[in-house]
């Protein structure tokens, strides 16, 4: 075992709290539904970026680079100014879903360079403008384009132009579980000398102005002499902490409480508030600060004067070890030196049995550092938030009807990891399911605890449902709850040698909850033909699929249909794997069997001709419009929502039907009793492969014309996945005409084109992550079953014949390559950005967006989206394990 596999058992064991500390701070906590007490919902709006270093926060803090224990008591994060902005650089900056021409964006370069699973070493980067932060300009340049538009970048406004700006990397290495030191290092890329001011920042979040039973905390100095000054941090329920600060910078306290004169134009009840240490940093007021040097946020005042290529290292520590007589001794270099070394092990293990360039470990390893730099506090109490807080005023009443408010059971109070910490600061249900197979990997006891606690009885509503996300917990997405949990399972057997059936059990047990929450209410006329909304792929309908359809009626959905016979072969695949231990889960076993049967007939029945989602013309699978006079319109769009019955897949082993008489004996009276639902669908009495069973909705014909469609590079086929929408929708759009209005459906492999959904991502022709990592899954089970004779022409029309494991490896290196470099020296994710192909100091820093061009591979969307971006993690493992 590696050194830090022997910290993550430590842990496990409950020996040493490793997880304690670690990156638990947003990106953005302004903007947020938590934040937002507003009568009309406008978050944005209501708390804004200009208010963020005024107001104190009420559910969360944010920071650059920052971390804090896991119940977020106290926080530590760096601030900057570089002497001619109008505000101290104290969070991430960025467009709210207002002012950007696509939605909300964050306009600042910060990268996750490195990360362990217990954040024993932690390293990021910063890159901070020596001129003034083009605040204004960012937001007027944007409001002027419209959708057509790109978007107005921070490297558009020239301020990074011949590298006038400072490198700040922040690194945390752990000396214990409770003794953190921080490494600051700043290096001035320009050729010319310049100075900056660095504040090294300790806070406690705001618990006291909420309830007025609530004990202050406190921070105070204890000492600044011979090169070193101590300040005490003091918390009822954490204790106490001391800051260790290189040298005898000038210490800045202040309140972390809001500043209502500026904000309100009503007296504070004390002169230290939140923006104190910006007050006396930018507008050099003297008694903003508490010169008693007490309070409940301090910053150390570092004035550092760099000349041109400079270098400057600034030390600090953040222990609960009181009196460290000499906490930047030889031993200070020494556990940074260990701890990298041992991450570079830990690391190194891992793709042990992977054969990858030094470009391919690159860049997995900040696909890992991503991953797990996106951990989050996430605390929010639906009905503490509705009621308001007893020191305040009441919401107003409009608020209560909002949003969450049949959600009152909700309670939050743990480390999530998020989708993106500045663009999608809060859980999204969905997204998590992949988040969670690149983390399996490297920390499967984190997986695990991620999928068991939002199935637990304090998120999961009453009636089964998951909360989906905090802007709306009722909306509905993609069922891949079930899946997620027997990935992370079957990772941890394969790479640990730990089958933890205990909890698979707990998972299965509260999915059979949400399974017949989804039966009851997204199967409309209970023919087993699902809805579901717009399910996680925002604007890939003709219409906004969550809202009342112009034509009235309803909408029978390919893609809603394929989700439920996938998760009830999920399902069954659970229960059978419980069943080799538990033979009462047969039983079960048996009823998901058979439920599948049923779904899968539903998408397939031809007897019906109008009612059918598959059309046997085009060889596809369509949303089937139900109009309000009893007919039946195909919504004839070639997209994702007719390749996912692909999903619904799954192979039974020989041996395992051996080990399970029972629910063998059940298949087979059921396939003898039942034969008109086995007619099209892959049949359970056909052995393939090593007399291996298959289920599956589309299979034989179908499988192959879907293939033909799907390797056609002229549809969706791009040299870097599968497109969303097909290409071919580019020159052929698909219209429909209803009540005078056109609604189309355009080819759109970049942004949306419209304001759907916030304009924010576009499900319209670019490549996005998860869904191809779901295809490359179902074609090598397909594999598993029809093995390598079944082979097909890829890409269509090039004479090329591939088997359906070849396939899947294709457009896994498709995938990948995205962010490799290619033979031009070029990464594919950075599009024509000339400063990241090209500039050292740019060239090898990954980001992971949300989604990509479906023509060029160019990142689109959330720029730090490792969530489910970050499975690229877990294709590079296979595609060099092969």
């Amino acid at each position: 075992m590696t050194e830090e596999e022997k910290r993550l058992e430590e842990d496990r064991d409950r020996q040493a709290y490793w997880r304690r500390w670690g990156p638990y701070l947003s990106e953005r906590q302004w903007g947020t539904v938590r934040e937002d007490y507003s009568p009309d919902g406008a978050a944005w709006q209501y708390f804004p970026h200009d208010h963020a270093r005024s107001r104190a926060y009420r559910w969360g803090e944010d920071g650059i680079a920052g971390i804090s224990d896991n119940h977020q008591r106290l926080c530590f994060a760096i601030a900057l100014w570089n002497g001619e902005d109008p505000i101290l650089k104290e969070r991430i900056f960025g467009l709210t879903g207002k002012e950007g021409n696509h939605g909300e964006d964050v306009k600042e370069y910060y990268f996750y360079l490195d990360n362990t699973p217990t954040h024993s070493y932690m390293k990021c980067l910063y890159k901070y403008p020596h001129q003034a932060f083009p605040y204004s300009q960012l937001v007027e340049e944007n409001k002027c384009r419209g959708y057509q538009d790109r978007e107005f970048e921070l490297l558009d406004t020239g301020v990074f132009a011949e590298n006038r700006y400072f490198d700040i990397f922040v690194e945390y290495a752990k000396a214990d579980s409770e003794d953190i030191l921080i490494l600051i290092s700043v290096v001035n890329r320009g050729k010319e000398a310049k100075s900056l001011y660095l504040l090294p920042s300790l806070w406690f979040r705001n618990t006291w102005s909420w309830n007025q039973a609530d004990e202050k905390p406190r921070i105070k100095k204890l000492k600044s002499n011979q090169g070193l000054t101590i300040v005490e941090a003091s918390e009822a329920t954490l204790g106490d902490r001391w800051l260790y600060s290189e040298g005898e910078p000038e210490l800045l306290f202040t309140e972390n409480d809001t500043n209502k004169e500026r904000l309100f134009g009503v007296n504070n009840s004390s002169p230290y508030v939140k923006d104190g240490i910006n007050n006396y940093i930018v507008e050099g007021k003297k008694n903003a600060v508490n010169h008693n040097q007490i309070g409940t946020k301090v910053a150390a005042n570092y004035l550092l004067n760099l000349g041109a290529g400079e270098t400057k290292v600034v030390k600090l520590r953040l222990s609960d070890r009181a009196n460290l007589a000499a906490p930047f001794d030889t031993q200070f270099e020494n556990i940074f030196q260990t701890r990298k070394r041992e991450a570079d092990e830990f690391y190194q293990r891992v793709a042990s049995s992977c054969s990858l360039t030094e470009d391919g470990r690159n860049v997995q390893r900040q696909a890992f550092a991503g991953m797990l730099w996106n951990k989050q506090f996430y605390y929010y109490v639906v009905e503490e938030w509705l009621k308001g807080d007893p020191a305040e005023l009441p919401p107003p009443e409009p608020r209560q009807g909002i949003r969450n408010h049949d959600w009152i059971h909700f309670f939050s109070d743990d480390i999530i990891s998020m989708p993106d910490k500045w663009e999608y600061p809060w859980f999204a249900i969905w997204d998590l399911a992949f988040h969670v197979i690149p983390l399996a990997i490297i920390d499967p006891d984190f997986a695990k605890r991620q999928l068991q606690r939002l199935t637990r009885e304090w998120y999961m509503h009453p009636n089964g449902q998951l909360p989906a996300y905090e802007w709306d917990f009722s909306d509905g997405n993609p069922p891949v709850h079930a899946w997620a949990a027997l990935r992370v399972y079957n990772i941890e057997k394969k790479i640990y040698g730990r089958a933890d059936k205990k909890f698979l059990e707990r998972v299965f047990q509260k999915l059979l909850l949400n399974f017949t929450w989804w039966v009851n209410r997204k199967d409309i006329e209970g023919k087993n033909v699902f809805q579901g909304g717009f399910l996680g792929m925002d604007n890939i309908g003709v219409f906004d699929r969550n809202m009342e359809l112009p034509t009235g009626g309803h909408l029978s959905q390919s893609d809603g249909t394929s989700w439920m016979g996938m998760y009830c072969l999920n399902m069954l695949a659970i229960a059978l794997e419980l069943a080799i231990e538990n033979p009462s889960y047969e039983d079960i076993a048996s009823k998901f069997f058979e439920h599948f049967l049923y779904i899968a007939d539903a998408m397939n029945q031809m007897g019906k001709g109008e009612e059918s989602l598959w059309d046997e013309t085009d060889g596809f699978y369509y949303d089937m419009l139900h109009c309000p006079n009893g007919s039946y319109i195909p919504l004839k769009v070639r997209s994702m929502v007719g390749l996912i019955p692909l999903w619904a897949v799954e192979i039974i082993e020989e041996e395992t039907l051996k080990q399970l008489p029972g629910f063998r004996q059940r298949m087979e009276w059921f396939i003898r009793n039942r034969p008109n639902l086995k007619k099209n669908v892959a049949c359970m009495e056909t052995p393939g492969v090593g007399a291996r069973r298959l289920l599956a909705i589309a299979y034989s014909d179908k499988l192959r014309r879907i293939l033909e469609k799907l390797l056609d590079e002229k549809e969706f086929f791009s040299d870097y996945g599968i497109r969303s929408v097909s290409k071919f929708h580019a020159e052929n759009p698909y219209i429909f005409n209803v009540n005078g209005d056109s609604y189309c459906v355009n080819y759109e492999p970049a942004e949306s084109s419209s304001g759907l959904f916030g304009g924010n991502s576009n499900w319209r022709g670019p490549i996005w992550f998860p869904i191809n990592y779901l295809l490359i899954e179902a074609l090598q089970k397909f594999h598993h079953y029809l093995g390598d004779d079944f082979k097909i022409e890829c890409p269509t029309g090039s004479g090329q014949m591939m088997n359906l494991w070849e396939i899947a490896t294709e457009l896994s290196q498709r995938m990948i390559q995205i962010f490799l470099k290619n033979e031009s020296g070029q990464r594919p994710v950075y599009g024509d950005l000339e400063i990241f192909q090209t500039d050292p100091h740019w060239r090898d820093l990954i980001l992971f967006h949300e989604y990509f061009h479906g023509d060029n591979g160019a990142g689109l969307g959330a720029s730090h989206q490792t969530g489910w971006t970050g499975v690229v993690a877990k294709l590079i493992q296979q595609c060099g394990e092969k």
